[in-house]
């Protein structure tokens, strides 16, 4: 009864440590600014204010990720169309438009 009792509570303690750390993982939002560099051909004063720009994002979507309901989705909402703001002053159209379709793809991926 006792090797039932402590298998039950050891699977219950691996399986509570994904649930945690699943909710997490999906509001990482943290990337390779290198590689986000060669796609849209940024040059070093861009990439730069690009970094500092989605770090502050990331930053502000992992703090989110303990905000639930209604309020989280519109805290959301709120943080991809500030990050979206200060891109656009950064990048040309053309880059913009392919920054915000990897990160519009990349929330819809991770169902946020």
């Amino acid at each position: 009864m006792k090797k039932i009792v402590l298998t039950l509570v050891a699977a219950m303690a691996v399986t509570f440590s994904f649930a945690g750390t699943k909710s997490d993982k999906r509001f990482d939002m943290s990337c390779d600014i290198y590689r986000l560099s060669e796609v849209l051909d940024l040059d070093e004063k861009q990439m730069d204010a690009v970094e500092e720009i989605h770090d502050k994002f990331s930053d502000e979507m992992k703090s989110l990720a303990s905000v639930k309901g209604p309020k989280q989705r519109h805290m959301i909402h709120e943080a991809v169309r500030k990050e979206a703001r200060q891109m656009k002053s950064v990048l040309n159209e053309k880059q913009f438009g392919a920054y915000m379709r990897i990160l519009l793809t990349t929330l819809r991926n991770r169902r946020i």
